[in-house]
Protein backbone atom coordinates (compact mmCIF):
# COMPACT_ATOMS: atom_id res chain seq x y z
CA UNK A 1 0.00 0.00 0.00
CA UNK A 2 1.19 3.23 -0.61
CA UNK A 3 -0.10 6.36 1.94
CA UNK A 4 -0.25 9.73 1.60
CA UNK A 5 -0.35 11.62 4.75
CA UNK A 6 -0.59 15.90 4.24
CA UNK A 7 1.72 15.45 1.37
CA UNK A 8 3.10 19.30 0.23
CA UNK A 9 5.64 20.62 -1.56
CA UNK A 10 6.48 23.95 -2.09
CA UNK A 11 9.10 25.68 -4.58
CA UNK A 12 9.43 29.13 -2.95
CA UNK A 13 5.92 31.06 -3.19
CA UNK A 14 4.79 27.99 -5.66
CA UNK A 15 2.89 25.41 -4.07
CA UNK A 16 3.67 22.12 -5.99
CA UNK A 17 1.69 19.73 -3.74
CA UNK A 18 -0.83 20.83 -1.14
CA UNK A 19 -1.67 18.52 1.22
CA UNK A 20 -2.49 15.28 0.10
CA UNK A 21 -3.92 12.74 2.00
CA UNK A 22 -5.08 9.21 0.16
CA UNK A 23 -4.71 4.99 0.26
CA UNK A 24 -3.46 3.21 -2.86
CA UNK A 25 -4.61 -0.07 -2.10
CA UNK A 26 -3.27 -3.11 -3.10
CA UNK A 27 -5.00 -5.47 -5.56
CA UNK A 28 -6.31 -2.74 -7.79
CA UNK A 29 -5.24 -0.49 -10.57
CA UNK A 30 -5.42 3.06 -9.35
CA UNK A 31 -5.35 5.64 -11.84
CA UNK A 32 -3.60 9.24 -11.64
CA UNK A 33 -5.24 12.05 -13.48
CA UNK A 34 -4.58 15.76 -13.36
CA UNK A 35 -3.67 18.44 -15.81
CA UNK A 36 -0.06 19.27 -16.86
CA UNK A 37 1.16 21.33 -13.85
CA UNK A 38 -0.96 19.45 -11.55
CA UNK A 39 1.79 17.88 -9.59
CA UNK A 40 1.31 14.76 -10.31
CA UNK A 41 5.21 13.60 -11.09
CA UNK A 42 6.43 15.91 -8.05
CA UNK A 43 3.96 13.31 -6.11
CA UNK A 44 5.09 10.52 -7.43
CA UNK A 45 8.78 11.68 -7.00
CA UNK A 46 8.21 11.91 -3.20
CA UNK A 47 6.68 8.63 -2.60
CA UNK A 48 10.18 7.63 -4.49
CA UNK A 49 12.18 9.46 -2.30
CA UNK A 50 13.50 11.92 -5.04
CA UNK A 51 11.80 15.11 -3.70
CA UNK A 52 11.50 16.14 0.13
CA UNK A 53 8.41 16.74 1.32
CA UNK A 54 7.87 20.57 2.54
CA UNK A 55 4.95 18.91 4.80
CA UNK A 56 3.23 15.89 5.64
CA UNK A 57 4.80 12.19 4.24
CA UNK A 58 4.57 9.78 1.88
CA UNK A 59 5.01 6.12 3.22
CA UNK A 60 5.23 2.47 1.15
CA UNK A 61 4.35 -0.76 3.24
CA UNK A 62 4.14 1.75 6.31
CA UNK A 63 7.34 3.36 5.58
CA UNK A 64 9.45 5.97 3.65
CA UNK A 65 11.24 4.90 0.39
CA UNK A 66 14.93 6.00 2.58
CA UNK A 67 14.01 2.86 4.54
CA UNK A 68 13.77 0.25 2.09
CA UNK A 69 17.19 -2.08 2.28
CA UNK A 70 16.45 -3.57 -1.21
CA UNK A 71 13.98 -0.83 -2.90
CA UNK A 72 13.62 -2.72 -5.95
CA UNK A 73 11.99 -5.88 -4.57
CA UNK A 74 9.45 -3.86 -2.17
CA UNK A 75 8.49 -0.98 -5.30
CA UNK A 76 9.00 -1.15 -8.65
CA UNK A 77 9.29 2.58 -10.93
CA UNK A 78 8.96 4.11 -14.45
CA UNK A 79 9.60 7.67 -14.22
CA UNK A 80 11.37 8.78 -16.94
CA UNK A 81 11.95 5.58 -19.74
CA UNK A 82 15.48 6.90 -21.12
CA UNK A 83 16.89 7.44 -17.42
CA UNK A 84 19.94 5.24 -18.35
CA UNK A 85 23.44 5.47 -20.45
CA UNK A 86 23.21 4.97 -23.72
CA UNK A 87 25.99 3.33 -24.61
CA UNK A 88 24.72 0.07 -21.81
CA UNK A 89 23.32 -2.73 -23.35
CA UNK A 90 19.42 -3.19 -22.01
CA UNK A 91 20.79 -6.22 -20.50
CA UNK A 92 23.65 -4.67 -18.98
CA UNK A 93 21.66 -1.47 -17.69
CA UNK A 94 19.16 -4.27 -15.73
CA UNK A 95 22.25 -6.31 -14.71
CA UNK A 96 23.40 -3.22 -12.77
CA UNK A 97 20.43 -2.77 -11.23
CA UNK A 98 20.15 -6.07 -10.20
CA UNK A 99 23.57 -6.79 -8.54
CA UNK A 100 22.32 -3.42 -6.77
CA UNK A 101 19.56 -5.22 -4.98
CA UNK A 102 20.70 -8.67 -4.57
CA UNK A 103 18.97 -9.61 -7.47
CA UNK A 104 20.01 -13.12 -9.42
CA UNK A 105 21.36 -12.29 -13.01
CA UNK A 106 18.35 -15.06 -14.20
CA UNK A 107 15.64 -12.63 -13.29
CA UNK A 108 17.62 -10.06 -15.93
CA UNK A 109 16.83 -12.41 -18.52
CA UNK A 110 12.97 -13.23 -17.40
CA UNK A 111 11.87 -9.49 -17.67
CA UNK A 112 13.50 -9.11 -21.11
CA UNK A 113 11.37 -12.13 -22.18
CA UNK A 114 8.23 -10.53 -20.20
CA UNK A 115 8.57 -7.06 -21.84
CA UNK A 116 9.75 -8.68 -25.64
CA UNK A 117 13.23 -7.13 -25.50
CA UNK A 118 14.95 -10.79 -25.28
CA UNK A 119 16.09 -10.40 -28.85
CA UNK A 120 17.58 -7.06 -28.24
CA UNK A 121 18.99 -7.43 -25.00
CA UNK A 122 22.72 -7.09 -26.10
CA UNK A 123 21.77 -3.87 -28.67
CA UNK A 124 22.91 -0.31 -27.26
CA UNK A 125 20.09 1.52 -25.36
CA UNK A 126 21.23 4.18 -27.71
CA UNK A 127 19.86 3.00 -30.73
CA UNK A 128 15.95 2.27 -29.31
CA UNK A 129 13.18 3.81 -30.16
CA UNK A 130 11.16 5.36 -27.79
CA UNK A 131 8.52 2.26 -27.41
CA UNK A 132 11.66 0.16 -26.80
CA UNK A 133 12.96 2.40 -24.12
CA UNK A 134 9.38 2.09 -22.42
CA UNK A 135 9.77 -1.45 -22.22
CA UNK A 136 13.09 -1.34 -20.71
CA UNK A 137 11.71 0.89 -18.40
CA UNK A 138 8.49 -1.37 -17.10
CA UNK A 139 11.05 -4.51 -17.15
CA UNK A 140 13.62 -2.65 -14.72
CA UNK A 141 9.73 -1.82 -12.77
CA UNK A 142 9.54 -5.78 -12.52
CA UNK A 143 13.12 -6.58 -11.77
CA UNK A 144 12.47 -7.02 -7.81
CA UNK A 145 8.92 -8.68 -8.41
CA UNK A 146 7.82 -6.14 -6.41
CA UNK A 147 4.41 -5.28 -4.44
CA UNK A 148 4.46 -1.88 -5.55
CA UNK A 149 4.84 -0.61 -8.64
CA UNK A 150 4.91 3.18 -10.12
CA UNK A 151 4.45 4.11 -13.06
CA UNK A 152 4.28 7.54 -14.91
CA UNK A 153 3.44 7.53 -18.28
CA UNK A 154 3.77 3.89 -19.03
CA UNK A 155 2.07 3.85 -22.46
CA UNK A 156 3.84 6.57 -24.06
CA UNK A 157 5.44 5.97 -27.50
CA UNK A 158 3.81 2.52 -27.20
CA UNK A 159 2.08 1.07 -30.20
CA UNK A 160 -1.85 -0.63 -30.29
CA UNK A 161 -0.95 -4.20 -29.44
CA UNK A 162 2.17 -2.35 -26.59
CA UNK A 163 -0.57 -0.47 -25.14
CA UNK A 164 -3.01 -3.42 -24.93
CA UNK A 165 0.25 -5.55 -23.35
CA UNK A 166 0.37 -2.74 -20.63
CA UNK A 167 -2.84 -2.80 -19.89
CA UNK A 168 -3.07 -6.60 -19.78
CA UNK A 169 -0.21 -6.66 -17.22
CA UNK A 170 -0.98 -3.85 -14.79
CA UNK A 171 -4.19 -5.60 -14.66
CA UNK A 172 -2.49 -8.82 -14.08
CA UNK A 173 -0.28 -7.83 -11.60
CA UNK A 174 -3.49 -6.21 -9.55
CA UNK A 175 -5.42 -9.35 -9.50
CA UNK A 176 -1.96 -10.82 -8.34
CA UNK A 177 -2.85 -8.89 -4.77
CA UNK A 178 0.26 -5.65 -6.00
CA UNK A 179 -0.55 -2.28 -5.23
CA UNK A 180 -0.55 -0.30 -8.99
CA UNK A 181 -0.42 3.65 -9.47
CA UNK A 182 -0.44 4.42 -12.65
CA UNK A 183 -0.50 7.86 -14.56
CA UNK A 184 -1.73 8.63 -18.11
CA UNK A 185 -3.02 11.28 -20.31
CA UNK A 186 -4.72 8.47 -22.78
CA UNK A 187 -8.38 8.71 -20.97
CA UNK A 188 -9.72 6.26 -23.11
CA UNK A 189 -6.76 3.62 -22.27
CA UNK A 190 -6.92 4.77 -18.28
CA UNK A 191 -10.80 4.26 -18.53
CA UNK A 192 -10.12 0.57 -19.67
CA UNK A 193 -7.44 -0.06 -17.06
CA UNK A 194 -7.97 1.36 -13.55
CA UNK A 195 -10.26 0.41 -10.81
CA UNK A 196 -10.02 3.52 -8.68
CA UNK A 197 -8.75 6.87 -9.79
CA UNK A 198 -7.25 9.85 -7.87
CA UNK A 199 -7.41 13.09 -9.42
CA UNK A 200 -5.66 16.08 -8.77
CA UNK A 201 -5.38 19.76 -9.88
CA UNK A 202 -3.34 22.66 -8.84
CA UNK A 203 -1.87 20.34 -6.23
CA UNK A 204 -4.92 19.61 -4.59
CA UNK A 205 -6.89 15.86 -4.60
CA UNK A 206 -10.66 16.73 -6.44
CA UNK A 207 -11.61 13.44 -6.77
CA UNK A 208 -10.78 9.75 -4.98
CA UNK A 209 -13.35 7.07 -5.85
CA UNK A 210 -14.05 3.86 -7.98
CA UNK A 211 -13.90 4.58 -11.57
CA UNK A 212 -17.50 3.68 -12.25
CA UNK A 213 -18.64 6.25 -9.13
CA UNK A 214 -16.28 9.07 -10.75
CA UNK A 215 -18.18 8.70 -13.68
CA UNK A 216 -21.58 8.68 -12.20
CA UNK A 217 -20.84 11.17 -10.26
CA UNK A 218 -19.75 13.62 -12.54
CA UNK A 219 -22.35 16.81 -13.19
CA UNK A 220 -22.37 15.46 -16.88
CA UNK A 221 -23.63 11.88 -15.59
CA UNK A 222 -27.87 11.45 -16.14
CA UNK A 223 -30.95 9.24 -15.00
CA UNK A 224 -32.71 8.45 -18.30
CA UNK A 225 -36.41 7.51 -17.69
CA UNK A 226 -39.37 6.47 -19.24
CA UNK A 227 -42.57 6.20 -18.13
CA UNK A 228 -45.93 4.13 -19.27
CA UNK A 229 -48.00 7.41 -19.99
CA UNK A 230 -47.80 11.33 -20.83
CA UNK A 231 -49.56 12.02 -17.24
CA UNK A 232 -47.62 9.40 -15.37
CA UNK A 233 -44.11 11.66 -16.98
CA UNK A 234 -45.86 14.92 -15.79
CA UNK A 235 -46.84 13.61 -12.02
CA UNK A 236 -42.81 12.51 -11.74
CA UNK A 237 -41.28 15.69 -13.46
CA UNK A 238 -43.09 17.76 -11.24
CA UNK A 239 -42.37 16.08 -7.89
CA UNK A 240 -38.68 15.33 -9.09
CA UNK A 241 -38.65 19.32 -9.67
CA UNK A 242 -39.62 19.66 -6.20
CA UNK A 243 -37.27 18.39 -4.29
CA UNK A 244 -34.98 20.27 -5.98
CA UNK A 245 -32.73 17.84 -8.67
CA UNK A 246 -30.74 19.85 -10.67
CA UNK A 247 -32.17 19.81 -13.97
CA UNK A 248 -35.48 17.36 -15.55
CA UNK A 249 -35.94 17.77 -19.12
CA UNK A 250 -37.75 16.23 -21.73
CA UNK A 251 -35.46 13.32 -23.68
CA UNK A 252 -35.98 10.85 -26.39
CA UNK A 253 -38.86 12.79 -28.02
CA UNK A 254 -42.07 10.37 -27.40
CA UNK A 255 -43.35 12.23 -24.67
CA UNK A 256 -42.59 9.59 -22.07
CA UNK A 257 -39.33 10.26 -21.11
CA UNK A 258 -37.18 12.48 -18.93
CA UNK A 259 -32.86 13.46 -18.31
CA UNK A 260 -32.41 14.01 -14.58
CA UNK A 261 -29.45 15.10 -13.25
CA UNK A 262 -28.74 15.45 -9.96
CA UNK A 263 -29.87 12.24 -8.69
CA UNK A 264 -29.63 8.96 -8.92
CA UNK A 265 -31.25 6.02 -10.91
CA UNK A 266 -32.09 4.34 -7.26
CA UNK A 267 -33.82 7.63 -6.30
CA UNK A 268 -36.02 8.15 -9.54
CA UNK A 269 -37.38 4.33 -8.89
CA UNK A 270 -37.83 4.58 -5.25
CA UNK A 271 -39.89 8.19 -5.95
CA UNK A 272 -41.42 6.54 -9.27
CA UNK A 273 -42.54 3.77 -6.43
CA UNK A 274 -43.77 5.89 -4.09
CA UNK A 275 -46.09 7.97 -6.58
CA UNK A 276 -47.24 5.12 -8.12
CA UNK A 277 -45.91 5.60 -11.70
CA UNK A 278 -45.00 3.15 -13.64
CA UNK A 279 -41.40 2.78 -15.85
CA UNK A 280 -40.82 1.32 -18.75
CA UNK A 281 -36.92 2.33 -18.37
CA UNK A 282 -34.39 3.61 -15.91
CA UNK A 283 -31.16 3.40 -16.58
CA UNK A 284 -27.80 5.62 -15.59
CA UNK A 285 -26.54 7.67 -18.60
CA UNK A 286 -22.62 8.15 -17.60
CA UNK A 287 -19.63 9.99 -19.52
CA UNK A 288 -17.05 9.14 -20.27
CA UNK A 289 -13.80 9.56 -18.60
CA UNK A 290 -12.51 12.34 -20.99
CA UNK A 291 -15.47 14.29 -20.51
CA UNK A 292 -15.96 13.58 -16.66
CA UNK A 293 -12.20 14.49 -16.55
CA UNK A 294 -12.44 17.66 -18.49
CA UNK A 295 -15.26 18.85 -16.64
CA UNK A 296 -14.08 18.15 -12.96
CA UNK A 297 -11.26 19.67 -14.39
CA UNK A 298 -11.88 22.90 -16.34
CA UNK A 299 -10.76 25.22 -13.44
CA UNK A 300 -7.65 23.61 -12.70
CA UNK A 301 -5.72 23.24 -15.51
CA UNK A 302 -2.48 25.94 -15.13
CA UNK A 303 -1.97 26.27 -19.28
CA UNK A 304 -4.79 26.09 -20.55
CA UNK A 305 -4.82 26.77 -24.65
CA UNK A 306 -7.29 28.61 -26.86
CA UNK A 307 -7.97 27.37 -30.53
CA UNK A 308 -6.28 30.85 -31.47
CA UNK A 309 -7.42 33.46 -33.50
CA UNK A 310 -9.11 32.74 -36.70
CA UNK A 311 -7.68 33.13 -39.79
CA UNK A 312 -9.16 35.46 -42.17
CA UNK A 313 -8.11 36.60 -45.89
CA UNK A 314 -6.24 40.12 -45.74
CA UNK A 315 -8.03 42.62 -47.59
CA UNK A 316 -7.02 43.40 -51.45
CA UNK A 317 -4.83 46.26 -52.02
CA UNK A 318 -5.29 48.30 -54.78
CA UNK A 319 -2.61 48.78 -57.72
CA UNK A 320 -0.43 46.27 -59.23
CA UNK A 321 0.77 42.78 -56.87
CA UNK A 322 5.17 43.35 -56.90
CA UNK A 323 6.81 40.67 -58.76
Amino acid sequence: MITLRGLTKRYGDTVAVDGLTLDVEEGRVTGFLGPNGAGKSTTMRMILGLDHPTGGEALIAGGPYASLRHPLRVVGALLEAKALHPARSARSHLIAQARSNGIPARRVDEVLETVGLAKVARRRAGTFSLGMYQRLGIAGALLGDPEVLVLDEPVNGLDPEGVRWVRELVRAQAAQGRTIFLSSHLMSEMQLTADRLVVIGRGRLLADAPMAEFLARSALASVRVRTAGPEDRRVLAERMLARGYASVEPADGDGNGLAVRGASAREVGDLAHHLGVRLHELRTVSPSLEQAYMDLTAHSAEYAATAGPRHTTPPATEGKARG
